[in-house]
């Protein structure tokens, strides 16, 4: 924004003009210091050229100009209509249906399709003021490739002495002289046959655009002598319209202003402050913030002089350590674990050491006496049993224990 910044813009002379014709400068408007906003003006762009397109459909009765009826089922075809009649390629082949070889199209075309798109007044004035804004910085034109290496500043503003020229002759020695020559010759020699299948629809050449001549006086002779010049347009600054201050949704058109339309725009658009005469009860957006680079307003000594100091040591939250596996932790929380645990310890050692004793003694072998008498002894006890036990009331109790009484 350091262009537009400045109060005061030159108002650059033409051959032939008298030297009390016109102030050396004019301010600046306001509007030249409105906020930019490519994303507002690629909607509005994109929108607004859509309220120029014509309706088209295909006709209403294609496809169907045949009295087509399906076989149905039972003949081992697809259900799909079919020609009627003999003796043709035709007959018998599917009909109506879009995979069909002259059938409709799917979803045909209609001519009451939505074509045209509202857009909110002050969106549109939000789009032309970021266009009229985005046009004086050189930057901006620069990367929107016009060539303006020999212009001596931006905005330009000329002399109103332009409006009264009526030849071409002389509209291209007025380019010439504000160094506007090269843009204009760089749209010329871009005109070139368009790619595709436009060329068949009324749209064959296609070219680049040059600069953007903006008058001040209503019925200006200039009008008639710019037009035939390629890539260069003429419009009205009570009629600024987007699709030329910035063709394609890209911001940045070479604008070439007369001072009488240079010194509208403040009546036409307003101030921050000061509501517009032509536009009722307009303000002009005022920006969010005066300076946008946030790095350099972070980095200032008024921001750094009053924020915390950088902290370096920081105290990171330590992991949680789960006590039934960490035995410290464990210890933390219940001093008597270590006792506990050492107990348990203790313990199962015992444990192990009785059982692995009993084991030993289980599998210790025993002498063939031992043997001897731990067999007599079980058949003592076997006898004693059947001794004790009065079984001669029941026979089938002395058979199975084979006993005779």
């Amino acid at each position: 924004m350091a262009a537009a910044a400045r109060p005061l813009v030159s108002v650059h002379s033409l051959e032939g003009d008298m030297a009390t014709d016109s102030a050396a400068t004019v301010h600046l408007p306001d509007v030249m210091k409105a906020s930019i906003r490519p994303d507002i003006v690629n909607f509005v762009h994109a929108n607004i050229s859509k309220n120029k397109r014509q309706p088209y459909a295909v006709s209403k009765r294609a496809g169907h100009q045949t009295s087509a009826e399906s076989w149905g089922t039972g003949r081992a075809v697809s259900r799909i209509p079919r020609v009627p009649g003999g003796g043709t390629h035709r007959a018998g082949q599917g009909a109506f249906g879009n995979m069909c070889r002259g059938g409709r199209m799917f979803a045909p075309t209609k001519i009451w399709r939505r074509w045209h798109r509202k857009v909110n007044v002050n969106l549109k004035r939000y789009a032309v003021v970021s266009a009229i804004a985005a046009s004086a910085i050189p930057s901006l034109v620069l990367a929107r490739g016009h060539c303006i290496e020999s212009v001596p500043e931006m905005p330009l503003v000329i002399s109103d002495s332009a409006e009264s020229v009526e030849k071409t002759s002389a509209a291209l020695k007025v380019l010439k002289q504000i160094g506007a020559f090269p843009d204009a010759e760089k749209a010329k020699d871009s005109h070139a046959i368009r790619p595709g299948k436009g060329k068949m629809r009324n749209r064959r050449y296609i070219n680049r655009k040059g600069p953007l001549i903006v008058y001040g006086t209503e019925g200006a002779k200039l009008v008639k002598a710019f037009r035939n010049i390629p890539g260069v347009d003429i419009v009205n600054v009570e009629r600024l319209n987007l699709l030329k201050l910035a063709p394609g949704g890209h911001l940045g058109r070479f604008v070439i202003w007369t001072k009488s339309a240079f010194e509208k725009l403040d009546s036409i658009y307003g101030s921050f402050e000061k509501q517009s005469e032509k536009k009722n009860g307009y303000v002009l957006p005022r920006s969010k913030m005066v300076n946008a680079d946030l790095s350099r307003i972070i980095n200032s000594d008024e921001v750094q002089s009053v924020v915390k100091p950088i902290k370096k040591e920081v105290k990171r939250a330590p992991m949680k350590k789960n006590p039934l596996k960490n035995l410290n932790t464990m210890l933390k929380l219940n001093p008597y674990a270590k006792t506990a645990r050492r107990m348990a310890l203790l313990a199962e050692a015992e444990r192990v050491k009785a059982k692995k004793e009993k084991l030993d003694k289980k599998r210790k072998p025993i002498t063939k006496e031992e043997a001897d008498a731990i067999k007599a002894a079980g058949k003592a006890w076997y006898q004693t049993m059947i001794s004790d036990s009065d079984y001669t009331e029941f026979e089938v109790f002395t058979k199975w224990l084979g006993v005779s009484q």
